[in-house]
């Protein structure tokens, strides 16, 4: 099973069923809760023709939801190719708009093409000409080849968009496991991050990052201007044999490379962007401008886990804004290590932030606040206190500390364990007479996943609402007006409540 949560197998099929219909939703749902199958064992489980399960699949593929992969079966070289189901990537469906906000706003002109990505999965070059092509409307000059892929280019070089991963990679679970009991040998003290099955597979089929991120090669022709090209050399004059190469690959590229949307780089977008907005709500009065310049001076990605930007870049756009230029170097570099940027290790002319230090902090505030909302002011000082302490503590000991009643206490405290925020231990006295118990509490090890679970509950429910609210609109209801409204409100609603979701799974 991909997803332990019950809720979250439940929106990925609602989504894909909403997309894609009952047949392919069904086909998703048997691989989310069965994990990586064959063709024919789907459809021993569910029944269907291998025609229906093998188009459903091709749909799942088409729009990266699935990626097949072929393993070793049985004895000597016979292997068996199985479908995984990306969970990540289903859930990215409803976040097209965001994507497309992302590239409206760095690469405006790009927009029309990163959008025929998103609805359709996987395209090639030439498909995307023709898309674009046939978008204009009547009467309009259609915009040139050269232009079009000048502006796709463009999403290649800033990684929005990536060449597709290998379509059946070779994955041996064994080997992988000998490999991971080898590394654990050679490096005992070294804390080294489990991958899932998902995660391994797509690992093993993603291409290196520079054929990945690969443009299609600009072919000049005799009076071609290199202009044409974001990164043609002026000037450059090539040799008979050069071009025809050239000329072969740029052909390989546009008409046969699949391209789709890099939906790596989109998230850790959303994240520099939330991470940003999060943080200047506390930010003191005057240093607004530079915590904007140092995310707007961030032009390299060394990982999805920083943002770093050199300190010449920051004083520039420090420098666009109002009352910039007012402020020393030594003041900017003082503000800069109050907002927690700090000198890179590398290079000490780049401060550096740990966006996952503020996320961490983020998602604590977020169940605190859930806890608050839900169970009041005295749940929320027991609950900080033990998810602070992160070790069991005794129900005398959270009463001294929150100078709340013990009535009061041992009321909240069992309601937080009935649904399952904390965990209780019963424990023996050590000292006096008698048979002595008393309780001991402690945050759950698996509340994060909780409350995981209960934001896919709640985007389900939205998800079922909005299209019960579409349904009344096609029935023809006299108060079409009001469900619309109720609609849009819904849809906004769903839209915050992503947030949410994205802080806990994705970031």
């Amino acid at each position: 099973m991909v997803s332990q949560s019950q809720h979250g197998v439940l929106l990925a099929v609602g989504i894909i069923s909403d997309h894609f219909g009952p047949l392919v939703s069904k086909v998703c749902g048997c691989l989310l809760r069965h994990g990586p199958l064959s063709l024919q064992e789907i459809v021993r489980r569910l029944e269907l023709s291998p025609g229906q399960v093998k188009n459903s699949l091709l749909v799942l593929i088409q729009h990266n939801c699935v990626q097949a992969f072929s393993t070793p079966r049985g004895g000597g070289d016979r292997t068996v190719t199985l479908y995984l189901v990306i969970f990540d990537n289903i859930l990215h469906r409803l976040r097209f708009s965001k994507f497309i906000a992302v590239v409206h706003e760095d690469i405006q002109e790009s927009e029309e093409l990163l959008e025929g990505l998103l609805l359709n999965g996987r395209l090639t070059f030439d498909q995307l000409v023709e898309r674009t092509i046939s978008k204009v409307p009547e009467g309009s000059i259609p915009p040139a080849r050269e232009e079009i892929r000048m502006n796709f280019n463009k999403l290649v070089y800033s990684h929005y968009v990536e060449r597709c991963p290998k379509p059946e990679p070779f994955f041996d679970p064994l080997v992988d496991e000998q490999s991971t009991s080898t590394r654990k040998r050679a490096h005992k003290e070294a804390v080294e991050k489990v991958l899932s099955l998902e995660q391994k597979v797509v690992n093993t089929a993603a291409l290196s990052d520079s054929e990945r991120f690969s443009e299609i090669p600009y072919i000049m022709d005799g009076a071609s201007s290199a202009k044409d090209s974001i990164h043609a050399a002026a000037g450059c004059k090539r040799k008979h044999e050069a071009l025809e190469e050239d000329e072969e690959h740029s052909t390989i590229a546009e008409n046969e490379v699949l391209w789709r949307a890099n939906f790596e780089k989109f998230i850790f977008c959303l994240k520099k962007k939330f991470c940003a907005e999060r943080k200047k709500r506390t930010l003191k009065l005057g240093t607004h401008s530079i915590w904007e310049a140092f995310f707007e001076a961030n032009v390299t990605e060394k990982d999805n886990k920083s943002v770093t930007s050199p300190i010449n870049g920051i004083l520039e756009k420090l420098g666009q804004k109002e009352g910039g230029t007012s402020m020393t170097l030594h003041q900017i570099k003082r503000v800069l290590t109050d907002l927690k940027c700090f000198p890179s290790r590398e290079n000490t002319e780049e401060f550096t932030f740990d966006l996952s230090e503020m996320v961490e902090t983020c998602q604590t505030e977020e169940i605190q606040s859930l806890v608050k909302k839900k169970y009041g002011q005295e749940a929320f000082l027991i609950f900080r206190l033990l998810a602070k302490e992160g070790s069991l503590v005794e129900t005398d000991v959270i009463t001294d500390t929150t100078i709340l009643d013990k009535h009061v206490v041992q009321e909240t405290l069992y309601k937080l364990w009935k649904d399952e925020y904390i965990d209780a231990e019963k424990v023996h006295s050590a000292t006096g007479t008698g048979n002595t118990q008393f309780c001991v509490w402690k945050v759950r090890n698996t509340y994060r996943e909780h409350f995981i679970d209960n934001l896919y509950h709640a985007a389900l429910n939205l998800r079922q609402m909005i299209n019960y609210m579409a349904e009344l609109m096609l029935e023809g209801s006299k108060d079409e007006t009001v469900l619309r409204i109720r609609k849009n409100v819904l849809i906004l609603a769903l839209t915050r409540h992503d947030e949410s979701l994205m802080l806990f799974h994705d970031f």
